[in-house]
């Protein structure tokens, strides 16, 4: 059981920095959908889960499955590990004498830097997005810097002010960026890590008047739901794709 909400739980899950003392090699800073993990002695499985239910990864012989359950108390979450067993009977002696415990250990320190990631995170500062929809479409922008991003799609926001509520950020936010002031509404996905101490969390929003413009970036566009994983998207906005997918359906 963890002592956050699941969002920020969620968002613990795919900070690829709790898999890297594990001796598993990652494609980024955080877990998307499609992505493939390369374990111990070569193993590799691709992540066929990440969103606000869990994580799941599986290739070859074995499958990694994390759960995530809203309760009163937190947020439980349940482990579960399988794999075919190799070599007959010694490969089943194996599993039992070694192999099990040796997946309890990891999935105990799994926990516990899951537990303090969580911490971290319930106490970060916040930036915000705003998934503004419209005729079954999500409006993105291309940035145009810093020149490292140019060319990549986001979705609109910014930084949450000191003394300032989240949902007065985001529609201060799009005003800047998009001239049109928006309504917020529920939030969306879980809370992305942007670093240590900072994460993104995406509201659902509907605009309040005007036609957004590309003030501060290269483009707009209205995507659809077939055309958001081929978007060249920014790191943290591509992990919440399966999130925004389920939004426009």
């Amino acid at each position: 059981m963890v002592d956050a909400p699941v969002a920020v739980v969620a968002g613990a899950l795919i900070d690829t920095s709790l898999l890297t003392g594990f001796g598993v090699k990652v494609q980024g800073p955080l877990l998307c959908l499609g992505d493939v993990l390369t374990g111990p002695f070569g193993v590799k499985l691709a992540v066929t889960r990440a969103d606000l239910s869990g994580v799941s990864a599986a290739g070859g012989f074995l499958e990694l499955h994390t759960d995530l359950v809203t309760t009163g108390a937190g947020t439980l979450v349940v482990d579960r590990v399988r794999w075919t067993t190799v070599g007959g009977v010694v490969g089943r002696f194996a599993d039992v004498t070694v192999g099990r415990g040796m997946a309890l250990r990891v999935l105990e320190k799994r926990s516990a830097a899951l537990a303090r990631r969580c911490a971290e995170l319930v106490a970060a500062r916040l930036v915000v997005g705003a998934a503004i929809v419209r005729g079954g479409r999500l409006l993105a922008q291309q940035r145009s810097f810093p020149e490292s991003h140019a060319g990549q799609w986001e979705l609109p926001g910014g930084r949450v002010e000191p003394g300032e509520r989240p949902e007065e950020a985001l529609v201060r936010e799009c005003v800047e960026e998009l001239g049109v002031p928006v309504v917020v509404g529920e939030q969306v996905g879980p809370d992305v890590p942007l670093k240590s101490d900072l994460v993104l969390r995406i509201h659902a929003a509907e605009l309040a008047g005007g036609e957004p413009e590309a003030l501060e970036h290269n483009a707009v566009r209205w995507v659809t739901a077939d055309e958001l994983p081929g978007l060249h998207w920014l790191p943290a906005d591509r992990a919440l794709v399966p999130a925004l997918r389920d939004l426009l359906s």
